[in-house]
């Protein structure tokens, strides 16, 4: 059997999906990345190579905020923005999807589709209201594990008003909620569907919301949220079995197709990855008045990539010698 691995690093976490050639999932593993995403992408493949051989692996996808350190490190066929690949992994499970709710560490989007095809997106911008470190932290603060925290939400009778527009202020609402006596399902419930509002009057805004509605990102798992988004929109929100690794499934299908247009994969293979050791650091580029602020990863001594530089000056030294990706 061949499968395809995708990979998805973000700031939080690290996922990562094995699926076979009909695109069905046969592992999924969730880390948090901890600050180091070169440590999250070793370890993250050293978990799937413990049950399937390298010689299995037909091809490899990265995305999130680190897909292009991911892509470097490991030798990836593709590499998309998150945009894309949480569209692909919905329309997998639900191909009549229009709108695409996802939520994850520290950023949050909404994405328009028709008719199987990406029209609209958008992302937040300043405030991380809502998204999953801020839960994290409230969880954390009122002593409840953050795997029970919308289960509180659920027991509410009658939730309490949090202002939601901004995280400081929430935060200051529900400490203010508690001194007044108010029961924590119900601040809790509160919370859920003032962060829920924060992001329909800000990531969607004006945005043509029509079912059906697919919610996923990690913050998928606190019913609280769902059912606060199908009070708001008053429609069906549907949440999928893999909704907390959707973007390391959109990558792997995105990976099969591009294998179907040539022979063979970029994968370097487990002992490039696992046993070289790697480093990146930044300079300054003093070649023009840009004075470009450029990262170089490493392994051992030999430089695997460059960018930052807008001239292409130092990424074109290397990208002369080598196969260009599909980015």
């Amino acid at each position: 059997m061949k499968y395809y691995l995708g990979v998805d690093i973000g700031s939080v976490s690290s996922n990562f999906v094995l699926t076979n050639p009909r695109g069905e999932v046969v592992e999924a593993i969730y880390l948090r990345t901890m600050g180091n995403p070169v440590q999250a992408v070793r370890q993250g493949l050293s978990m799937v190579m413990k049950k399937y051989p390298e010689t299995t692996i037909r091809g490899i996808g990265t995305t999130g905020s680190a897909r292009r350190l991911a892509a470097v490190i490991m030798g990836a066929d593709v590499v998309k923005n998150e945009i894309t690949a949480h569209a692909v992994a919905a329309s997998k499970f639900y191909p009549e999807v229009r709108t695409v709710v996802e939520i994850g560490g520290q950023d949050s989007k909404i994405i328009i589709l028709r008719d199987g095809i990406v029209v609209d997106f958008a992302m937040n911008t300043v405030c991380a209201a809502g998204t999953g470190s801020f839960l994290d932290q409230q969880a954390m603060r009122l002593d409840i594990p953050i795997e029970h925290f919308g289960r509180q939400a659920l027991k509410s009778k009658q939730l309490v008003r949090i202002a939601g527009r901004c995280g400081v202020f929430a935060e200051s609402d529900m400490i203010h909620k508690q001194q007044m006596g108010y029961p924590v399902e119900d601040i809790i419930a509160g919370l859920c569907e003032a962060l829920a509002r924060n992001f329909l009057n800000n990531v969607a805004k004006g945005k043509d919301i029509q079912e059906p509605v697919v919610f996923q990102g990690g913050v998928a798992a606190n019913m609280g949220m769902k059912q606060a988004f199908e009070k708001l929109l008053g429609k069906p929100v549907m949440v999928p079995q893999q909704y907390h690794v959707m973007g390391a499934l959109g990558a792997a299908i995105l990976a099969s197709e591009s294998i179907t247009h040539r022979k063979g994969s970029r994968f370097k293979g487990c002992g490039f990855v696992l046993e070289g050791d790697f480093t990146t650091r930044s300079f300054e580029c003093n070649g023009c008045p840009n004075m470009c602020e450029v990262v170089t990863i490493k392994r051992d001594e030999e430089v695997l990539a460059y960018w930052g530089d807008r001239c292409r000056r130092w990424e074109a030294s290397l990208t002369e010698q080598r196969p260009a990706l599909a980015w």
